[in-house]
């Protein structure tokens, strides 16, 4: 099992947050305390309180209004993704990506893992998070969420057993589609303007109020998901290739 000590502080947090908005304390359509207020009634820092609050932002659990505050959603928002590509490849059309293992762990679900890997609350998630660079520029920060692993036991042995001897230099999802011949796979995305935040901006070299690009993916296969992804993809990383058809 995993034990709180083995959770990121934010993510500690930001259940926190979701747990007193299950709770009815902020209840959906109602509006957050003040920054101040809300950090004081937590007992956390606000440089804390805001990385947290930018990561429920972006799972679709909060909304900004200008002049209103920050917003308790009624439901999440829809995702979607055209094309299952690892990011590496398609950010490295112009030179090599590299990945930089940050982080390879196991963790419990958040909202986000729960509701987009349909995971049990005590489950057990591969988690990845992974600096892309290219030529020496930090380029993407990848953070990956595998299904349990008895789900994948079940529904895709071979991407199972490809996680437990992967490298630490490719990303999870490159993992699943070198898996996957013969395998048809299915993706959803959204893409979304956002901001680094403190711990991410330190993670990518830049200043916490860098504009980025948010890419939320969830891969299945068949009806059942089995990784989830956030892209971060600050000011001045490659361009992203987006194919639009109907």
């Amino acid at each position: 099992m995993v034990g709180a000590e083995r959770r990121r502080p934010v993510v500690v947090l930001y259940e926190r947050i979701v747990d007193a908005i299950h709770a009815g304390t902020y209840p959906p359509g109602s509006t957050l305390p003040s920054e101040p207020r809300l950090a004081s009634e937590l007992g956390v820092s606000r440089p804390a309180l805001r990385e947290a609050l930018l990561l429920l932002q972006e799972d679709g659990l909060l909304s900004v209004r200008r002049g209103v505050g920050r917003t308790v959603n009624d439901r999440p928002p829809r995702r979607g993704f055209e094309y299952v590509r690892p990011l590496e490849e398609l950010l490295g059309a112009g030179a090599p990506v590299r990945v930089r293992a940050l982080l390879r762990t196991v963790e419990q679900p958040t909202d986000f893992t729960a509701q987009h890997l349909m995971a049990p609350v005590r489950a057990e998630l591969r988690f990845w998070e992974s600096l892309l660079a290219a030529e020496g520029t930090a380029a993407a920060l990848s953070q990956e969420w595998s299904a349990p692993d008895g789900v994948l036991e079940r529904v895709h042995p071979a991407f199972a057993a490809a996680l437990r001897e992967a490298a630490e230099g490719a990303s999870m999802l490159a993992v699943l589609a070198g898996a996957s011949r013969g395998v048809a796979l299915g993706a959803h995305s959204a893409v979304t303007a956002t901001l680094l935040g403190q711990r991410r901006g330190e993670q990518l070299d830049r200043p916490a109020d860098t504009p980025a690009v948010l890419v939320t993916q969830v891969v299945r296969v068949g009806e059942t998901p089995v990784l989830a992804a956030k892209h971060m993809l600050p000011t001045g990383a490659p361009a992203l290739p987006v194919l639009q058809s109907n």
